[in-house]
């Protein structure tokens, strides 16, 4: 096919990524990562080509396990035949802002397969667990071809919300012995978790948790059923043992992703698709967010205008609402539309 586009170009790159060439794909990923004004209009060439890959988000505290299931759940789908790929988020130093990026080394019998793409990527200033071009780099692989994407996040615990916005599954792994069942039910992580994994269930403890989720899971689909009026209107989360370091249970995990996707498949347009837009309206915010950050913050005469405010005694609040209104009313505050 011939392009009627720069090969080096954004939408050259694009071309290429649907074609299959893996250092576009490595490319357009680190424009993501790097926030390249570029990125934009190679995403908008691929659009049309994503819905694809079912993303499948692995999360939970640190030391549970995270990275061998992860591993696990890739062998097993590429027994499948499945194209594979991984997004590992790895945590990022406060001071450098650099990662460890060790999950390729804990996923040496993945590397050498050409049918699965692993990439490391650095939490920066995603408190969340989910790195800021998370969402990217899905999107990136799913026009690539990836059948199946398995998203790793950094586990920091109760702010481990972020990977609903990008994952169709998401999964959560706990283990025996830290408490994590506790931590979990006060956490919240009960509303994050499509499937709930007790890793290391040869540990003494795990059936305790395992027993423990699973009637927190039970309570709260009670709960969730007497506010909806609906008798078993909601997805039961189920409880998986595994011990995914002896390739235990795993298959057992992957049913349980499978019956999940089952599920929001069986629901129609009020399924999957519903699903998929309220997470891209999310992830429109998110957007929005940064943007006004940047442009906003980018310019000595805000931050003066708050320091002067706040010297002649405002408060945060008086500040900001003015500032807010302000910007509704189209002050520009140094900013400049992207078309002037």
């Amino acid at each position: 096919m011939t392009s009627n586009h720069p090969k080096n170009s954004a939408e050259g790159y694009a071309e290429r990524v649907l074609q299959g060439d893996r250092r576009a794909l490595t490319r357009l990923i680190s424009w993501a990562e790097n926030g390249d004004g570029r990125f934009p209009g190679a995403l908008a060439a691929l659009y049309p080509s994503l819905g694809r890959a079912w993303r499948v988000g692995i999360t939970g505290p640190p030391g549970a396990g995270k990275s061998t299931l992860v591993n696990e759940l890739a062998l097993a789908m590429r027994r499948e035949d499945l194209e594979v790929g991984i997004l590992a988020v790895d945590p990022s130093s406060p001071f450098t802002g650099g990662a460890l990026l060790g999950d390729r080394i804990r996923m040496e019998e993945l590397t050498g397969d050409q049918h699965v793409y692993i990439r490391s990527m650095a939490s920066r200033k995603s408190h969340g667990g989910m790195a800021r071009a998370g969402v990217d780099a899905c999107d990136v692989m799913d026009a690539f071809g990836m059948e199946r994407i398995l998203i790793e996040t950094v586990g920091v615990g109760q702010a481990e919300y972020d990977v609903m916005g990008a994952c169709d599954t998401v999964v959560v792994v706990m283990c025996p012995g830290a408490g994590d069942g506790v931590q979990a039910m006060k956490a919240g992580i009960l509303e994050v978790a499509d499937v709930l994994v007790v890793n290391k269930s040869d540990l003494a403890g795990a059936e305790r948790l395992a027993d423990d989720l699973s009637e927190a899971v039970h309570t709260r689909a009670i709960r969730s059923d007497e506010w909806s009026g609906e008798v078993g209107s909601s997805w039961t989360v189920p409880v998986v043992l595994a011990s995914a370091g002896k390739a235990q249970g795993v298959d057992e995990v992957l049913k349980a992703i499978t019956s999940h996707r089952a599920m929001l498949d069986s629901r129609g347009p009020n399924g999957l698709e519903d699903a998929r837009r309220k997470k891209r309206v999310a992830q429109v915010r998110r957007v929005i967010d940064e943007e006004l950050d940047a442009r906003v913050w980018n310019t000595d005469e805000l931050g003066a205008r708050v320091e002067n405010a706040l010297a002649a005694g405002s408060t945060a609040y008086g500040i900001a609402s003015e500032v807010v209104d302000d910007l509704l009313r189209g002050a520009a505050f140094g900013m400049r539309s992207k078309e002037s």
